[in-house]
């Protein structure tokens, strides 16, 4: 097998817990399990530890994404002159990562992990500008439009990254999921889940593109009757009017925030659990659902984006209109109400997950590097007016 030495530049890492961060750290993790000369490159960001592998540049605060900071390219924190190029956001570090690429002449591959337009609203003005100019996907375009070959979380985000116009193969590769970390969890000390209520439980970012208002709503509807009772892991901006809402709708006692924890603590939470409830219409690819398979935990979300490829409705639980709470809300109480069918499930979602494993998954990101070096070595570039163009001169945009 050949070995690379290989780069991975993200705008967005650990000790941030999101999707993104999930993905680079165990795909670094498995590429140096298989031999692999893997560094990441992240921001620096207040209560990161050093650790051997990942290096951190300079960064400046993001004034309008909470956790987010803007990593100040620097090539004296280099530790070396890579082989592969693999950037996983389109921002400071992307673009740091595509002029790297040109520099050392050697192929860049690049993961289209978010749906960027359901972002538009954390930066002021960026949503009214997108729907008159489309200037989001005219940024991802040309950015995308630059690598050598472009990773794709899911089939839908394939086809929204051919919706963008952008032109360059794509690949879909998803996330692998690490079920011997989720196992060794330990369940959570003190249980958050009162004894005797059926246990719910969302993993997710509390920002307004996750819906989590309508999981709200349709866990109002079924609380009592259910004799349920939900736990929601995750820290954001809407937490403060959930907290609202579950007050409002009178299940603010049936509802824990249970805040941002650990990546190696959420194991427990999902193996304690007996459902598992989502509303977000905007993942590229549901990581927190596949964890949930993998635990055997029943999924009901719904049917957009992501979802759409990571749940098997009908068999590791129901995907459902969005933005539809009483159908959310009529298939969680279905499925708890009928036992024998829950515990089907569970079993048919551990099975469903288990293809996603992070070695099997590292080793299609190998392929897909082999794959970049061939299209570069049968494209050659050079730099015109500061960007990539074909040989024969036309560009990439």
């Amino acid at each position: 097998m050949r070995l690379f030495r290989v780069g991975l530049f993200t705008d967005v890492y650990f000790p941030s817990k999101n999707g993104v961060s999930t993905s680079v750290y165990l795909l670094w993790r498995e590429l140096r399990r298989q031999g692999h000369d893997a560094w990441i490159i992240a921001p620096e960001l207040p209560g990161a530890e050093p650790e051997e592998g990942v290096v951190r540049v300079k960064s400046v605060p993001y004034p309008f994404f909470e956790d987010y900071r803007l990593g100040l390219p620097s090539s004296k924190a280099l530790p070396k002159r890579f082989e592969i190029v693999h950037s996983h956001v389109p921002f400071t570090l992307g673009l740091w990562a595509l002029s790297l690429a040109q520099k050392w002449r050697v192929p860049h591959l690049s993961t289209f992990h978010t749906h960027y337009e359901k972002y538009a609203h954390y930066v002021p003005g960026l949503a009214f500008l997108d729907r008159h100019t489309h200037i989001i996907p005219r940024l991802a375009r040309a950015f995308y439009n630059r690598v050598e070959l472009v990773i794709a979380p899911t089939h839908p985000v394939k086809q929204l990254v051919q919706r963008y116009r952008i032109e360059r193969p794509v690949r879909v590769i998803p996330t692998g999921i690490d079920t011997e970390l989720l196992e060794a969890a330990p369940r959570p000390e003190p249980d958050p889940w009162p004894a005797g209520r059926r246990r719910l439980l969302t993993v997710s970012r509390l920002g307004k593109e996750k819906s989590l208002d309508v999981a709200v709503r349709a866990f109002a509807r079924l609380a009592h009757d259910a004799n349920a009772h939900w736990v929601i892991v995750g820290e954001g901006p809407e937490r403060e009017a959930l907290e609202a809402l579950a007050e409002e709708l009178g299940v603010a006692d049936r509802v824990t925030f249970a805040g941002a924890l650990p990546y190696p603590a959420i194991g427990g939470y999902y193996r304690a659990a007996e459902l598992f409830l989502f509303a977000s219409e905007t993942e590229t690819q549901g990581l927190v659902l596949w964890e949930a398979q993998a635990m055997g935990l029943p999924v009901v979300a719904v049917a957009a984006g992501g979802a759409i490829d990571s749940v098997q409705d009908g068999r590791t639980g129901y995907l459902v209109p969005p933005g539809d709470a009483p159908a959310l809300a009529r298939a969680a109480a279905g499925l708890l109400a009928d036992e024998a069918r829950r515990r089907r499930f569970a079993e048919e979602a551990r099975r469903f997950a288990a293809a996603r494993s992070a070695p099997r998954v590292a080793e299609a990101m190998v392929a897909a590097y082999e794959e970049a070096e061939a299209i570069f070595q049968s494209e050659p570039r050079k730099l015109y007016f500061g960007f990539p163009t074909l040989k024969n001169g036309s560009s990439r945009v």
